[in-house]
């Protein structure tokens, strides 16, 4: 078949706009309709949900949206493909065919099993599988595929399969696809959601639409959205979602490796982005595989110093707290919100974060709250607290892992209960190191002709996380920029500008066809979002926090593309 394959997105996290599945399937015409639940914080809340329960992890929400979908999406032909199986496809799979009966309806279930891998001590461990076993659900006869843990992308990856016949030496086709399910998978943020410009959108980005990808045989592919939908589809919210996450040029997955300087957008009229050119290379021959651990408990109090001697007062509560519970675990963090000559105390007040972690429940617990609450009386002037003492959590830790593609098996669940293995590529290329881009040669003299300036007039950003890594992506609004960016911006500028990076090992990037480098910064977020004690994280706002910096900018730069 050579018509494109319309397929929308209706979720980009476990927690997303629950009405999107009934806004996507009422707004227009779908073949297919995905749905992303998981993440790697997501997968350790779903370990914890098995933990009380064998019969649950998976993401529960899906059910509840399902309920209202189901009936639509089958009068009007649309597949639904999710990973919302999460740590138990099958238990999902079952649970959506129970939904079916109650509802009516005839149904046809696929599930895609045999991520979940055996790790020493973690909660949970998961290979990212590649497409083809969607594909042969959907082959099968599916009307509803569920998987565990796949990579975001196959999710529009497989359904371009089935529809096309790719093969596995279809590199280039599946490269593109790839990209198509990367910029669809996290639903709004490529129709204008957290998007640098979004004072620029039409509706100020109230309400942004989810996004469709029209894939073509080739693997190219158009980005859009159902009309009257707000938001915006243009080639700055598809190149910012493209930087979102990722590393290198070399883009590694299970199924193809996908080269990320070779991706062209060009605008194809209102609310359409053209993504092409994409090219392919064999996939590894491993698996990334994400290992979840609990690490402990943790606990937090924060004081507020209000005045002067900001310092001194910190320095003290520091001194008290560690001499009631001990060093170990504790970290102190003072951010300096206060102001000087204030009017009122919250403009005056600085805020001293304590976080402990601790493998003792009791320590980190009560123990170490209380401490913090006893000294309201017996500390700094004005010593007060914005926490309640509470007891301890428990905390995660996200590592990092591969397998064989071979030694995991890979297996296809058809709606009639054949199991169908998949067997792994059958040509793959073990990866070398990446190519750095790291001295550079200046751009423009920025001397006389120079304005002091916040970074973000003239350039986008978009940072996110990968395990204790966080990616910083910055793109250049006009060529001009783009010939002063890539001399400018270099890592030791980056830590003149993010300190917090400076001790750290940091990975730099180009990818001149969005005008655009792109930073991994290893280490930044520890063991990880749910380890992390990091006031933002996830690194979400970091981009936000480097376009805010104010720098030498190129006076001639223009402010709009």
């Amino acid at each position: 078949m050579t018509a494109p394959l319309r397929v929308g997105n209706a979720s980009g996290f476990y927690g997303d706009r629950f009405s999107a599945w009934r806004e996507m399937l009422d707004g227009g015409e779908l073949d297919v309709l995905t749905g992303d639940y998981l993440a790697e914080l997501t997968m350790l809340i779903l370990g914890r949900d098995r933990m009380r329960d064998p019969d649950l992890g998976y993401a529960k929400t899906f059910l509840r949206q399902l309920e209202g979908a189901l009936g639509t999406a089958l009068d009007r032909g649309v597949k639904i493909v999710t990973n919302a199986g999460g740590l138990n496809p099958a238990g999902l799979a079952a649970a959506v065919r129970s939904l079916a009966g109650r509802l009516g309806l005839d149904v046809r279930v696929g599930y895609v099993e045999g991520d979940a891998l055996v790790r020493p001590e973690a909660l949970t461990a998961n290979a990212y599988l590649g497409a083809f076993g969607i594909a042969a659900c959907l082959d099968g006869g599916a009307d509803v595929v569920v998987t565990g843990r796949v990579t975001d992308a196959s999710l529009l990856v497989g359904p371009g399969i089935a529809r096309f016949g790719w093969g596995r030496d279809d590199l280039d086709a599946l490269a593109g696809a790839t990209v198509a399910g990367h910029l669809i998978e996290c639903g709004a943020q490529v129709t204008g959601g957290n998007f640098s410009f979004f004072t620029e959108l039409p509706d100020g980005g109230h309400r942004p639409g989810f996004p469709i990808a029209e894939l073509h045989p080739d693997g190219s592919s158009v980005i859009t959205k159902h009309p009257g939908t707000g938001g915006a589809v243009t080639v700055e919210t598809v190149t910012a979602q493209l930087l979102y996450e990722v590393g290198g040029p070399a883009y590694l997955g299970p199924d193809v490796v996908t080269r990320l300087d070779s991706v062209r957008l060009d605008q194809d009229g209102p609310d359409r982005v053209r993504v092409h050119g994409v090219r392919g290379t064999p996939p590894p021959d491993t698996l990334k595989v994400g290992v979840n651990s609990l690490g402990g408990f943790r606990n937090s109090m924060t004081f507020v110093l209000c005045g002067l001697d900001i310092p001194a007062k910190a320095a003290l509560v520091r001194g008290q707290i560690e001499e009631s519970v001990g060093r170990d675990g504790l970290e102190f963090t003072l951010a300096r919100t206060d102001h000087p000559d204030a009017v009122d105390t919250e403009t005056a007040s600085a805020l001293l974060h304590v976080h402990l972690r601790d493998g003792d429940r009791a320590r980190a617990g009560r123990a170490f709250s209380a401490a913090a609450v006893e000294l309201a009386l017996a500390s700094y002037p004005g010593c007060t607290l914005t926490t309640l003492p509470g007891e301890a959590t428990p905390y995660g830790v996200f590592t990092a892992d591969t397998a064989g593609q071979g030694d995991v098996a890979h297996v296809a669940v058809l709606p009639d209960g054949t199991r169908v293995p998949i067997a792994p590529p059958p040509v793959t290329c073990l990866q070398g190191a990446p190519l750095l881009h790291q001295a550079l040669t200046g751009g423009p003299s920025l001397h006389q002709s120079a304005r002091r300036g916040a970074l973000g007039e003239v350039v986008g950003a978009r940072s996110g996380d990968k395990g204790g890594d966080a990616n910083l992506g910055v793109w250049a609004r006009t060529d001009a920029t783009w010939a002063w960016l890539r001399g400018w911006l270099t890592v030791d500028r980056l830590a003149e500008l993010l300190p917090e990076t400076a001790p750290l090992t940091v990975r730099r990037f180009e990818l001149p066809n969005l005008r655009a480098v792109n930073f991994v910064i290893e280490g930044l977020l520890g063991a990880g979002v749910a380890a992390s004690t990091r006031f933002d994280p996830q690194a979400k706002a970091l981009g936000e926090l480097l376009r805010a910096r104010i720098v030498d900018l190129p006076a001639e730069e223009g402010a709009r593309p």
